[in-house]
């Protein structure tokens, strides 16, 4: 099989579970995981013959993704703010969406005087948000939180590979007595749960039968969970001109901006590239 043939074989076998053009994408990315090849190169030396190890390699990847597994998941990587981070299902996969979110930070970290503050990242997950503001402000002291020590191990995998310095905690953010381990922060950010059981069944099957519930869901009855524990932490735990910035479910930006400025915060709603409302920034509580 030459690099070619591979390259057909996997389009036509990808197009039985995607779009055409989700199926192509896909597909380079297989292809180059697979050859340690960029795209360029591999149309340069498409006639190579492809080594009987990359051949098997190349079918075990298919089966997987065959099943609907995510190819993050597949190849046990993801692209986020230009890093390649290790996934697995401990994690969720960073969305594009959370770029942006990491972009506003490291802006508004760049328009302060002082560069050397320090950041909190709670429910960090795969630490793709900590690490990449890390590498984009190296003077923030940065500190990451989790419930699940399966996921603190891909984020601390994630800040060695990417030799960022990241302080890494287990703990349970909605206990309250857990805080107290915890000092004041210039910066908090968070991408939490934010998804009503209710929307499950809007959502694609890939995600709910291989992505992590705990990181995804919040009760139908309390959809701002986690946003309200927040506001009640960032009081005690935010310094002074502090700032708080957080991704948001797009159905309910009024109801999170209403209930950070009934708790004494100023804050903003950004919509994302689509145009939903997707994240907030809060302010330190003028009356504080």
């Amino acid at each position: 099989m030459t690099i070619q043939q591979a390259q057909q074989h996997t389009v036509s076998q990808l197009r039985l579970l995607y779009s055409e053009r989700e199926s192509a994408n896909i597909a380079d990315w297989v292809l180059e995981h697979v050859t340690g090849q960029r795209r360029i190169d591999r149309l340069m030396n498409k006639q190579e013959k492809l080594p009987a190890a990359q051949q098997a390699q190349l079918t075990s990847l298919l089966q997987q993704l065959a099943t609907h597994r995510p190819v993050q998941y597949v190849l046990g990587e993801a692209w986020f703010s230009g890093y390649r981070f290790f996934v697995n299902e401990h994690v969720l996969i960073p969305r594009p969406e959370t770029e942006e979110l990491v972009e506003w930070v490291a802006e508004e970290i760049g328009r302060s005087l002082h560069q050397n503050q320090n950041l909190l990242d709670i429910g960090t997950g795969s630490g793709c948000i900590p690490i990449s503001i890390k590498k984009k402000n190296p003077a923030v002291s940065v500190t990451a939180v989790d419930i699940s020590e399966e996921a603190l191990q891909v984020a601390k995998k994630n800040a060695a590979a990417l030799s960022a310095e990241v302080n890494f905690i287990q703990l349970d953010f909605l206990n309250e007595a857990t805080w107290d381990a915890l000092p004041v922060f210039d910066i908090i950010t968070s991408n939490p749960p934010y998804i009503k059981q209710s929307e499950e069944k809007e959502m694609s099957q890939n995600v709910l039968a291989f992505e992590p519930a705990i990181a995804l869901f919040v009760p139908d009855n309390d959809p701002l969970l986690f946003y309200r524990r927040i506001a009640a932490f960032a009081k005690k735990h935010l310094a002074e001109k502090g700032m708080v910035f957080l991704e948001i479910n797009e159905a309910l930006g009024e109801e999170t901006r209403q209930l950070f400025e009934q708790n004494g915060f100023a804050a903003v709603v950004k919509k994302d590239l689509q145009g939903k409302d997707r994240m907030v920034m809060l302010r330190t509580p003028a009356n504080r």
